[in-house]
């Protein structure tokens, strides 16, 4: 296998209000082969101006590992799957990582293109 160029690959944020839509936007994105994993991470507490008011809210965070060229379908379907009306949904290009772990998040996505 060619190495994969870090920048090929994208850490997607996104929090889910609760555990049970955490875990089911988690086997869906896997299961679509949209993302390679997705961490589930303890809960959190986020505070955000939400139409005006100040709000808080315990929030269960997604770590999702994903290739470039397949996140627009990623984020599409991630918006079509949660519940809020603004979702989090925001990209990180990785600018470093084992050659071999991005090699096997690559080949473990599948994009409209293939």
């Amino acid at each position: 296998m060619n190495p994969i160029p870090s920048n090929d690959c994208l850490l997607v944020v996104c929090n889910a209000p609760d555990a049970e839509t955490a875990e089911r936007i988690a086997t869906t994105l896997v299961a679509e082969q949209l993302a390679a994993c997705v961490n589930i991470l303890a809960p959190c507490r986020s505070v955000y101006r939400w139409q005006g008011a100040v709000e808080q809210a315990e929030e269960i965070p997604l770590l999702i590992k994903t290739r470039a060229d397949a996140y627009p379908q990623l984020e599409a379907r991630l918006a079509a799957l949660h519940p809020y009306q603004v979702p989090e949904i925001v990209a990180l290009p990785l600018a470093q990582g084992l050659p071999s772990y991005l090699t096997w998040v690559s080949n473990s996505v599948v994009s409209s293109g293939e």
